[in-house]
């Protein structure tokens, strides 16, 4: 069990990824088996059994930190409990169950680490695409493709709005207005947190979301675009997204691939 008042991100962040490496394995097999097990929560969302296998394998990992883990396929815990925590992990096991549903390969392992509301670390691991981000104030932000060389991911000086991030399944008017301001910029498309990592290596320069998330989605990808020098803010507040909040649902929110301060 890890003392709190030593907490060392560095060897949290390979424990992070080992956890996400496991899981994505574990979600692997489901997704090329002939048995996916989906059905419906009390929300209507999709739920596989590769949502249950990873999560479990990821708890496995992390609780031997002895700090708490939230997790979208554990159990409720109430704000009474949670507002007591100083760190906690955050994991949304597999992001993007629709796209897994589909088998196009645009889902996530999420697994970020939480510092009084903010996301201090995280980790995002694509698993049939093999691309591993992660990041944090110390290391920076970094991207791994399969065994190859880790790269760095940095803000750039350019700050012109070229590409902008959208959400496959969730265009909607707000977000068709906020596009409408920059009508020379390309929209691409990709599934779960993946649109973090487009603005994280500057592939595009904002990603909006107007509609329902939960913390559990953004907080890695939170922390990683962080880490490289960009922003995740609240469109109404303008301040960056916060995290354990009694109601977990995220208000809608800007990724941006700088810093406006």
């Amino acid at each position: 069990m890890m003392d709190r008042q030593s907490i060392d991100i560095s060897s949290l962040t390979e424990l992070a990824k080992t956890a996400a490496l496991k899981a994505g394995d574990k979600i692997l097999e489901v997704y090329f088996s002939d048995e996916i097990g989906l059905v419906s929560k009390d929300d209507n969302s999709p739920l596989t059994l590769a949502d249950q296998s990873a999560h479990f394998e990821i708890l496995g990992h992390l609780e031997k930190t002895g700090l708490p883990v939230l997790s979208e396929e554990g159990i409720n815990i109430p704000y009474v409990i949670r507002k007591e925590w100083d760190y906690y992990w955050l994991v949304d096991p597999l992001d993007g169950t629709k796209e897994f549903v589909k088998r196009n390969g645009e889902f996530t392992v999420n697994i970020a680490l939480i510092h009084k509301g903010t996301p201090v670390m995280g980790v995002v691991y694509a698993p049939v695409l093999d691309w591993m981000y992660w990041g944090s104030k110390s290391v920076g932000a970094w991207k791994q493709v399969g065994n190859g060389q880790p790269f760095k991911l940095t803000e750039v000086s350019d700050h012109n709005i070229r590409t902008i991030a959208a959400s496959k399944s969730h265009m909607n008017p707000e977000t068709a207005e906020f596009i409408s301001q920059y009508p020379k910029a390309e929209i691409i498309s990709m599934g779960s947190s993946l649109k973090f990592m487009l603005v994280a290596e500057n592939k595009a320069q904002l990603y909006p979301r107007f509609g329902p998330t939960m913390e559990w989605d953004t907080a890695a990808a939170h922390a990683i675009v962080k880490a490289m020098g960009g922003e995740v803010i609240a469109m109404k507040e303008m301040n960056s997204l916060p995290y354990n909040k009694p109601n977990l649902l995220n208000p809608d929110f800007l990724v941006r691939s700088w810093h406006s301060q």
